[in-house]
């Protein structure tokens, strides 16, 4: 058997979001939730945590909503889009504010979880950035908490998505944890384009036939109305139908694959 890590990204986004992710932790079909603290809503959100079984960890954002810390509101008082963000920081003028607000929300997980988190990943993957990546580093260091490695992000499909993701810092980022003694999954997988037309369950097989043990797969589920302003929402919707199906399980039985 290989053992597959199933993370749904979002948690705190909004109440479909929120609604399926919890729905298929208590089903068993992932074993793992990555937060937004910023967004409003954190509060309740984090608070129906307390009866659930899957790892927790702090979905590092810096492109959804208002900054946390008032150095950085300072600066940003909105978030700006991925694009600026990414260049910002290849030309290495991303706010020294940005340390302020990791600590801001890395507290702010604590106080409504009532608890550490237990991983470190990035909202869109900006954990990964030049000029973020050490800031993440050197958290999960003195925390002593995992990080989602974006340094070998498995197809099949997709390849320049796949390549973008490696290039902007997963490939510099793995190569850091590596050197640190930091653990790190063999692989990530889950990438497609989001479009509410794509067969899910296809994506999904692909992934179980060719992925590592120990491979980490991250997904977007939601469930009932949509939240507003959601730009993946009908991708989302298509996730949450098929991990919640008996599909997923007969899927997962006949790759040989365990949920870990």
């Amino acid at each position: 058997m290989r053992r597959l890590t199933v993370c749904a990204d979002d948690y705190g986004l909004g109440p479909a979001v929120d609604r399926g992710i919890l729905a298929l932790a208590a089903q068993g079909r992932i074993t793992a939730l990555s937060c937004l603290v910023n967004p409003p809503r954190w509060s309740a959100a984090g608070a129906a945590l307390q009866d659930c079984t899957a790892a927790a960890g702090l979905h590092f954002n810096l492109t959804e909503g208002e900054p946390l810390s008032p150095a950085l509101r300072q600066h940003w008082p909105r978030f700006p889009s991925l694009g600026r963000v990414m260049a910002q920081a290849f030309l290495g003028r991303l706010p020294d504010a940005l340390a302020d607000e990791l600590q801001a929300q890395l507290q702010r997980f604590v106080a409504v979880a009532g608890r550490a988190p237990d991983f470190i990943d990035g909202h869109q993957h900006v954990h990964a950035l030049p000029g973020v990546r050490p800031l993440v580093l050197d958290a999960a260091r003195r925390l002593r908490l995992p990080l989602r490695n974006t340094g070998h992000v498995r197809g099949p499909g997709f390849a320049l998505k796949r390549h973008v993701i490696e290039a902007c810092g997963g490939r510099a980022l793995a190569a850091e944890m590596r050197a640190r003694g930091l653990p790190a999954a063999p692989a990530l997988v889950g990438v497609y384009d989001f479009d509410p037309r794509a067969d899910y369950r296809a994506l999904m097989r692909g992934w179980l036939r060719d992925m590592p043990d120990g491979a980490l797969l991250f997904c977007h589920p939601a469930q009932g109305e949509p939240d507003a302003g959601d730009a993946i929402a009908g991708a989302r919707l298509n996730e949450m139908a098929y991990l919640a199906s008996p599909a997923f399980a007969a899927d997962l039985t006949e790759f040989g694959v365990s949920l870990a």
